[in-house]
């Protein structure tokens, strides 16, 4: 069932997808930072989620239930017990990794200072002095507009009925070898926790806008646990970055990307 769209949008269309219709546009909107922070702004009144999309990337639809059913605290809790019995071996050998000649060696990787697994990472209160995540999503959006990564050209604007971002995701059901329930709990717990909203998914990645990121190594430890165990090819395995490393990365850090192969 269509819905009454917002004002100002660009030419465009309905969309099955499964439990849900979404509306796309018909290009890239040209207008899109200009529009995109009064469709954040409006998302109360009238319920859309936007967000920037591969029209080809969507499937038939996820049910909210099948992201409420996962139990983060316990996946994660198992996850990483079987990541860090696999790994240990890893981490614990000091000897250089071969490379090619005239590569510089990797870096050896100590892995997450966790014996088991820590919990999740305290989440960053509200105050008055950051920006709002509606301010955060549309300052991603142009960075992403600036640096034109590839395959944003090809992407669409989505008007998804959705209660949050994460939501959106999985109701279009995006078609990646992410594992798409464990994704969208992540993100609504990120949301909830750091303010976090998705603003573009296109190819296998995920652009991730973040108004309260972390301000102390122990907090960004644990959130670059989280993020390992989204599975995500480019934490886990593109290259091999240390844990420690990447963790502080995340310290202050506005924005987030995934892929997957």
């Amino acid at each position: 069932m269509s819905f009454a769209l917002p004002d100002g949008l660009s030419a465009g269309r309905f969309l099955s997808c499964g439990p849900v219709d979404v509306w796309v546009s018909d290009e890239f909107p040209q207008d899109i930072e200009r529009l995109w922070p009064r469709l954040l702004s409006e998302h109360s009144s009238h319920g859309l989620v936007p967000f920037l999309c591969w029209p080809s990337a969507m499937g038939s639809g996820l049910s909210l239930d099948q992201v409420e059913a996962v139990r983060l605290e316990e996946v994660l809790a198992a996850d990483f017990a079987e990541y860090r019995r696999k790994r240990l071996p890893l981490w614990s050998n000091l000897t250089p990794v071969p490379v090619p000649e005239g590569i510089a060696p990797w870096p050896h990787d100590p892995g997450p200072p966790f014996p088991q697994w820590p919990g999740l990472a305290a989440g960053m209160p509200v105050t008055s002095a950051g920006p709002t995540p509606e301010e955060a999503a549309s300052g991603l959006l142009a960075e992403l507009i600036q640096t034109r990564p590839f395959g944003l050209d090809f992407c669409r604007l989505l008007l998804v009925p959705a209660q949050r971002g994460s939501d959106a995701l999985a109701l279009i059901d995006w078609s990646a070898e992410a594992p798409l329930p464990l994704l969208c709990a992540l993100l609504r717990s990120w949301e909830d926790r750091f303010g976090a909203q998705v603003v573009a998914v296109f190819g296998s990645e995920v652009y991730v806008s973040v108004a309260r990121p972390p301000t102390d190594t122990e907090q960004a430890d644990q959130l670059a646990l989280e993020h390992v165990l989204s599975t995500a090819d480019n934490i886990v395995n593109d290259p091999p970055t240390p844990f420690p490393a990447y963790a502080r990365q995340l310290v202050g850090r506005t924005s987030w990307s995934f892929w997957w192969d």
